[in-house]
């Protein structure tokens, strides 16, 4: 993807505080919408631009105001068995419910050494990896999946219709000080919101992440949702692998979906598409596991042992000159850090939108 565009520099705290009272304004208590909001902005704070406020106006209000989210909904435990539960979220808003099933999940980890929520009902979530990174941040393990519900974006190998969404996972964990180690990742080789914020800034992406009916690289991201292109999965190509990036979907959907009885992709109704993205994602499920390995091992050898692991990877000398050798959550982590000093970078068109929704204060542009 073009790597320059414009930016605007925008104080984390005037970003955060505009989220919240939009989530508030429509009827998100309180505490529920600045957790959201902190979720929301996680995407721009670790440069996942994709997933923040970019979303505002293409998919949270719209969800507000379609009524496919319910603001002052309350999640029902359906089944508690101490170390794991059922719940039904009732179209909360995801951004939090997520991250309280997480606290939920650490909470039943640091009394039964494992804590597994399953959650249906559900709505979009965010960034999983912001909700694993609260068990890393109790020096737990954490595991986030969620399906698409019933919204089809990809094809099975060889497949002519969409079946499955991007499926994201995320795998979080304590790495080094200040630098969990934190995977994020759709299971497709990109998640949507990387192809239309590309097409809203007028950029071409990289061969690899659409391909047409044919199986020919596409570059044009508007050709996405014009049907013209289709998501690729991680692998690409049969001869690439690409079995194992749908496996990897297919893994979140039992996970996500078959375990709580959320909705599902590949369904009856799947097979009534024209061959492009269809459907609704609506009753999301989540898979939501934190482990606590301090109940597993005598404490602190884990740690101990996590940052050896890490640093050993950091060391590694680097066979490309300029490029150090990092792992997964290493950047972000720099990313947020420097963007709380010294304010998230907003695309301008993004920014505009920000203004028009009532972002407090027109921060001055920053880094082109």
């Amino acid at each position: 993807m073009t790597p320059h565009h414009d930016t605007v520099r925008v104080p984390y705290e005037d970003l955060h505080a505009l989220v919240t009272d939009l989530f508030t304004d429509r009827g998100v208590p309180p505490p529920r919408a600045r957790t959201a909001a902190s979720a929301l902005c996680h995407g721009d704070l670790c440069g996942f631009d994709s997933h923040g406020v970019f979303n505002l106006r293409r998919l949270y209000l719209p969800l507000f105001d379609s009524g496919r989210v319910d603001p002052a909904a309350e999640p029902e435990v359906v089944t508690d068995l101490g170390a794991c539960a059922v719940v039904d979220a009732r179209r909360a808003l995801g951004l939090w419910a997520a991250v309280e099933a997480m606290d939920s999940a650490v909470e039943r980890a640091g009394r039964h050494g494992i804590g597994l929520v399953s959650v249906r009902g559900g709505t979009h979530f965010g960034c999983a990896g912001h909700h694993a990174a609260r068990a890393a941040a109790h020096g737990m393990i954490g595991v986030v999946a969620s399906n698409c519900g019933g919204q089809r974006i990809a094809r099975p190998p060889h497949g002519a219709l969409a079946m499955l969404g991007t499926n994201p996972l995320s795998v979080a964990a304590p790495a080094l000080p200040e630098h969990p180690f934190v995977l994020d990742m759709s299971t497709t080789v990109v998640p949507t919101g990387k192809v239309r914020i590309a097409a809203s800034s007028g950029e071409t992406v990289p061969d690899g992440w659409l391909a047409d009916d044919s199986g020919e690289a596409v570059t044009d991201p508007t050709a996405f949702d014009r049907g013209a292109a289709h998501l690729r999965w991680l692998g690409g190509t049969p001869d690439n692998g690409v079995h194992k990036g749908f496996g990897l979907g297919l893994v979140v959907e039992v996970l996500s979906a078959l375990l709580p009885g959320a909705g599902l992709g590949p369904a009856p109704a799947a097979l009534l598409g024209d061959g492009g993205p269809h459907g609704r994602d609506d009753d999301i499920g989540y898979f939501v596991l934190a482990i606590a390995p301090d109940s597993l091992r005598p404490a602190g050898e884990f740690a101990a042992d996590a940052q050896t692991a890490f640093a050993a990877l950091v060391d590694c000398p680097s066979a490309a000159p300029g490029e150090e050798v990092r792992y997964p959550g290493w950047w972000e982590s720099e990313r947020a850090q420097e963007r709380l000093q010294f304010g998230v970078p907003i695309r301008e068109h993004v920014h505009r939108e920000l203004l028009d929704l009532g972002l407090r204060s027109p921060a001055p542009v920053g880094e082109r």
